[in-house]
């Protein structure tokens, strides 16, 4: 096992035809805050992150996921990281170098074994942020993002082999196999979950909320604004954190959670769950059935971004 140089998710980045009504999704309705925006360019901050955005949304003519990005310690681990991957074959697609993005930082991105733009960084100017009150149903900070993948098995790989995450869970099926494999670069059950899915995709971004008061409220919000609701709310066992997903304007799916269970690394050995048993799906009973559609709905559109660097 690889030494862990990945501290932590930073931010997920969108590209979608319709900027203007995803923009006042993610803020009027999701409960981000614009930190900066240019022209079809937007800086989404959570409240509670000291993350100087946890989404950014790039006006395009093709929906995509243009990347996603994870914190590093110290320019010499993203150094480290960017010699490893480029040693094992990876495509750098930039190399080790100051960023431009609010909060600048040393970075650089890569593709994944997927084609996936990854983005690894450290030193970014911490954001001035707060503490999320009582009752406010606002998210706190991006938790994690799970991928779809043709390849999991050698995705998972890759992420274990190059970038030193840890398996936590899986969730297996009695006649499809190994179907999730939940993933952690710290004390947190995962900040990436690796999914078998028909093609490279963004299977959905988790954000999480204050409690579960404020999740209730933050998901009542959403249910009363019409928006389109997928699955929940309910607490998974993997993770033994609370979830309700619905779908952003362009049908990708975006859940709120809170409680995500923090480990004890020294002595936590991976389960392997059937997903089939209605207990490790929903522990409290109270989400809709997880049907096959309920599934379709969160394999998203194959990624018009595969192997394409974003132009920003």
């Amino acid at each position: 096992m690889r030494e862990r140089l990945i501290t932590h998710l930073r931010h997920v980045d969108l590209a979608v035809p319709d900027y203007g009504r995803q923009l006042e999704f993610y803020t009027n309705m999701w409960g981000l805050s614009p930190q900066a925006t240019e022209h079809g360019l937007a800086f989404l901050a959570a409240a509670g992150s000291p993350e100087q955005y946890s989404v950014r949304l790039r006006k395009a003519a093709d929906k995509r996921l243009d990347l996603i990005a994870f914190g590093a310690r110290t320019p010499t681990d993203v150094d480290t990281l960017a010699e490893r991957l480029g040693a094992a074959g990876s495509h750098l697609i930039t190399e080790p170098g100051e960023l431009a993005t609010p909060g600048g930082g040393y970075g650089f991105r890569f593709f994944d074994n997927d084609g996936r733009t990854v983005e690894v960084s450290s030193d970014v100017v911490v954001r001035q942020h707060r503490k999320v009150e009582e009752g406010e149903p606002v998210p706190v900070k991006l938790s994690h993002v799970v991928l779809n993948s043709p390849n999991p098995e050698a995705t998972v790989a890759f992420y274990q082999r190059h970038l030193g995450f840890r398996l936590s869970d899986t969730l297996t099926h009695p006649r499809m196999g190994e179907m999730m494999w939940f993933l952690r670069t710290n004390r947190w059950h995962h900040s990436l979950a690796i999914a078998r899915g028909p093609h490279t995709s963004l299977h959905h971004a988790s954000f999480e909320m204050r409690g579960i008061d404020e999740y209730m409220r933050g998901t009542g919000r959403l249910l009363r604004g019409g928006i389109e609701k997928v699955w929940g709310p309910g607490r998974h066992m993997a993770g033994n954190n609370t979830f309700s997903y619905f779908l952003d304007p362009h049908g990708n799916t975006v859940e709120y959670t809170t409680e995500l269970e923090q480990l004890d690394e020294d002595t936590w050995h991976p389960h392997l769950y059937d997903f089939t048993d209605p207990m490790v799906s929903d522990q409290w009973g109270t989400a809709n059935p997880m049907t096959e559609f309920v599934a379709q709905k969160s394999f998203n559109d194959p990624d018009r971004g595969v192997f394409v660097a974003p132009p920003v």
